[in-house]
Order: C-alpha cells, then structure tokens, then sequence
C-alpha cells in the first residue's frame, strides 16, 4: 500500500499549527442578549468548579493558578501577600490586594443553537455561582444537568445603562428535556467534558516563585526588592476587567 499522501498533508499542516481549533474554543462567553445552555454533568458529581487564581503578576495574563487554594501546597506569591500586608503601608496593601488569589467559577456546558461544537467551558461570577446552586437545591428542580430530567437555562447578558460591567442573568426553563434526544449525542457529549485538571496551566511551587522573582525584579527596577519592601508602579489588572465582563 503506498503512502497516504492526504494524511501527510494534515500531519505537516498539524506542525505547522494550521487548520487548527481556535486554542479558546472550549470556551464559552455569552453574546449580549439571550443564550440558552445546558450544564453537562461530570464524573465527580461537581460540574460547578470553584477555582482561584493570582492576577497582575507580570505578563501572565490569564492569571496563575494559586498552588495554596487549590492544592494545598506552598504558595510564594500567597507568602508574599502576607507579607505586604504585615507591612502595612498603603502602597503596599494596595499591592497585596492586586495580588491577593482570587475565586473564579467554572462549569462545562452545551450551548443551544451551537452543539456541534460540543462541550464548552463557561466562566462565570460568585453572584451566578450562587443562583446555580439555589437552583440545583431548589426541590422543583433538583438535579438541572440530569441528562433525561435536567434543565436548560437562559442567560441574559448585557450592559445595563450606567453599568461599568455587563450583568448576567439565569432564568431555568419551565419544563424539563433531555440533553440530547439521541443516546449516542449524550454519551459522545459526557465523553467530551473537558479535563479540568488540564485546561489550567499548573505551576509548581517554584515556577510561581520564579515568576515573582520575575515580577518583582521588572517591577523595581535597579533598585533592591525583598519579600518584606517593595517599591513597585501601579498597574490597572486589565485581566480582572475582562473576566468581570463575564459575571
């Protein structure tokens, strides 16, 4: 058998990193106006992940997942934080809150209207985390991702006049329906949850210290810097503005 010349093409354009998925494309973000979603369940029995992550260190804009908070492990830039606060300057309280870890909510969903791009990744605030859960404890409508039983949820996404941020908001769908209505979609959707322990880039303990080190060092400059005394610029956390535009 000769060679598949139509495979060789797809594994240079692989190498090449073309026609490659968008690199952001498990994620979801409403457009303004109305969505309708579904929240796929996971094999944890959690699909409502509770993450945290350090902003404003430097370049790494999409934030740094905190070792302490989610793995229990040390934390130089959690150490750090103390610290500033311990030294009590308004500056450097100004600092420790900038870099304080912060929660973030995580949940896969289908996206109605857009399934056949599977399973996404939606991010979300504390105010719709809370809605969430007052739903799923809310007897009328118990388990809202049951594949059979479940619910789908509107979100309404907008920038109410005078807002600094768009607002979202959840309404549950009064009736009840499947995921999908053919069995293999539904199995294919559950195999299809994404990773969560591999969507984030975990860094250890000392890859986040290096990364201080880093920060802290373009940060003052040629003068001298210690964990205890750091003379820094203020910087706006662009980051935490676009995850806002999220909540």
């Amino acid at each position: 058998m000769g060679i598949d010349m139509e495979l060789m093409r797809q594994k240079l354009a692989s190498l090449r990193g073309e026609g490659n998925k968008d690199s952001n494309s498990v994620w979801f973000k409403p457009d303004e106006g109305d969505t309708d979603i579904r929240i796929v369940p996971t094999n944890d029995g959690d699909p409502l992940k509770e993450m945290f992550f350090h902003y404003n260190v430097g370049d790494h804009r999409g934030g740094i997942m905190c070792p302490k908070r989610n793995f229990g492990e040390d934390d130089p830039l959690n150490d750090f934080v103390r610290a500033l606060y311990r030294e009590n300057t308004e500056d450097s309280i100004k600092m420790a809150k900038s870099l304080s870890a912060r929660q973030r909510f995580f949940a896969p969903v289908v996206v109605r209207g857009e399934e056949e791009q599977g399973v996404r990744i939606w991010g979300f605030g504390k105010q719709v985390y809370e809605t969430i859960l007052g739903l799923v404890l809310n007897p009328e409508y118990g388990d809202i991702t049951d594949v059979q039983s479940g619910i789908d949820l509107t979100i309404n996404y907008g920038k109410p006049a005078g807002a600094q941020f768009p607002q979202t908001k959840l309404t549950p769908k009064r009736r009840s329906t499947p995921l999908f209505k053919e069995t293999a979609k539904v199995q294919s959707a559950l195999d299809s949850v994404p990773d969560f322990s591999n969507v984030f880039d975990r860094k250890t303990p000392a890859e986040v210290q290096a990364m201080l080190d880093e920060f802290l060092l373009s940060e003052s400059g040629a003068e001298e810097t210690s964990t205890e005394t750091v003379k820094y610029t203020n910087s706006t956390s662009e980051v935490d503005k676009a995850f806002q535009e999220l909540m």
